[in-house]
């Protein structure tokens, strides 16, 4: 059966390689309707997406309103994400509802988007998502923004507003949590229980209205406010509701970042944040908890020709302020921190061969039932290393210039998984078991 899957697998890999060697090219861009309504292909703006690469941050930043392209089609574009997922053990009773123990096909995600240039201020990037495991269909990452530029002193300020539901999906650089590698992980294999409430929690659960400034190509600011959406809108939606804490009144985000590009290399240092108290579970009887997400950020890319290097890291130190949820039996303790540290090395090959490896750890106080860990410890951790064929970078196929895709290998390696390396879950199971090989396409269209 394993062997079988296997060659379906590679049958699945050489089909999607044929169409990417077979086809023609034209110019193309990592979002069709990007690419329409600009003209440019893909590498202009991506070393691989979803990287950005300086004129593709600027793009984002001028509020996706770039023009110079002909096509008179309408802004719209397709995405779909086949995969298989192998685990080294299988996940007894299913990987999820309708799917076997492992060695599963599924069509992960299917998206169509809108956006780009309304006006000549005003632009947008709007996903809504089919999730193929979940079996659910609601809106996803959106970004609308109004941008301009005006001189200050001799000095040229790029700034504008942004509406989103999701912190850090306005950001412009791959080392906050909307953006940051890997662009694509597995929903058929284990998943650790612990998570920032930054990384994980927030993600289309809230509407922020925030605004920005960009100082001479060098220093950004900017300063958001979140709110949870209402549990009925949230439904209508398509949003899973289940166990969400929302937050109570507003919650400040906030991004500092310098950037400084000479020559082929660009550096960028900096910070993010976010503020929040929330309601345990929609619970008010206890009052709220109180979260606190600090990060701090980096991220070096050198472009010379044919080649690309990126590096990118993050580090997040998330306090807990548990006094609801202590009160309410939901938590050990009255105070928890977790700290959550991402880096990776991409090379990249004319714009079409990616290799990049990966290190993810996170870790904090132990709190079992906040966690429901065996050991209580929320401890995650191990290295990721993944090759992909992006064929249509420099151009798409004839049958439709548009069209553009991303073929990849992912291997994740856990060395800790919620809380232990060994008998992590008091049952026999080794994070090693959880080590996970994803092989999937990324159709755009």
């Amino acid at each position: 059966m394993i062997l079988h899957s296997w060659r379906r697998a590679a049958a699945l890999g050489a089909v999607l390689l044929a169409i990417g060697l077979g086809a023609g090219a034209r110019p193309a861009a990592a979002l069709p309707l990007y690419a329409r309504q600009t003209g440019l292909v893909c590498a202009n703006c991506h070393t691989a997406f979803f990287e950005l690469t300086p004129f593709g941050r600027r793009f984002k930043l001028g509020g996706y309103t770039l023009g110079g392209g002909k096509s008179s089609l309408p802004p719209f574009a397709v995405m779909l994400q086949p995969t298989f997922t192998h685990t080294a053990k299988g996940q007894p009773g299913g990987a999820s509802p309708g799917f076997g123990p492992n060695d599963n096909f599924a069509l992960q995600e299917a998206s169509v988007f809108t956006g780009g240039r309304i006006t000549d201020h005003l632009g947008a990037f709007v996903q809504s998502t089919y999730d193929g495991v979940a079996h659910r269909f609601g809106w996803d990452n959106t970004d609308i923004r109004y941008a301009n530029t005006v001189k200050l002193g001799g000095h040229n300020l790029l700034w504008g507003v942004t509406l989103n539901n999701n912190p850090s999906v306005q950001d412009v650089w791959n080392t906050t949590p909307a953006w940051s590698f890997p662009f694509i992980s597995p929903t058929l294999s284990p998943t650790p229980a612990a998570g920032t409430f930054i990384e994980e929690t927030y993600a289309q659960r809230v509407l922020g209205l925030g605004a920005y400034g960009f100082l001479d190509d060098s220093l950004y600011v900017e300063l958001s406010g979140y709110r949870s959406l209402a549990k009925g809108t949230e439904l209508l939606l398509g949003v899973d509701t289940t166990d969400e804490s929302p937050i109570d009144g507003i919650a400040p985000y906030w991004r500092v970042a310098v950037e400084r590009d000479f020559g082929k290399n660009s550096l960028e240092i900096g910070t993010f944040g976010l503020e929040s108290n929330v309601r345990p579970l929609r619970m008010t009887a206890a009052g709220t908890d109180a979260f606190t997400d600090v990060g701090v950020d980096a991220q070096y890319q050198w472009i010379s020709g044919r080649q690309a290097v990126t590096f990118r890291t993050s580090w997040i130190h998330e306090d807990h302020d548990l006094a609801a949820s202590h009160a309410l039996g939901l938590a050990d303790r009255t105070h928890d921190t977790l700290r959550s540290f991402h880096a990776s090395l991409s090379y990249i090959f004319d714009n079409t061969w990616s290799l990049t490896g990966g290190r993810f750890s996170l870790f904090g106080t132990r709190d079992a039932t906040l966690y429901g860990t065996a050991n209580g410890k929320p401890d995650t951790g191990g290295w990721i290393a993944e090759i992909a064929y992006l064929p249509f970078m420099h151009g798409g196929p004839k049958f439709w210039p548009w069209f553009n895709a991303r073929i990849g290998l992912q291997y994740t390696r856990y060395d800790k998984f919620d809380g232990a390396g060994k008998n992590f879950d008091g049952a026999g199971r080794n994070a090693g078991d959880n080590n996970t090989i994803l092989l999937y396409a990324w159709i755009m269209f």
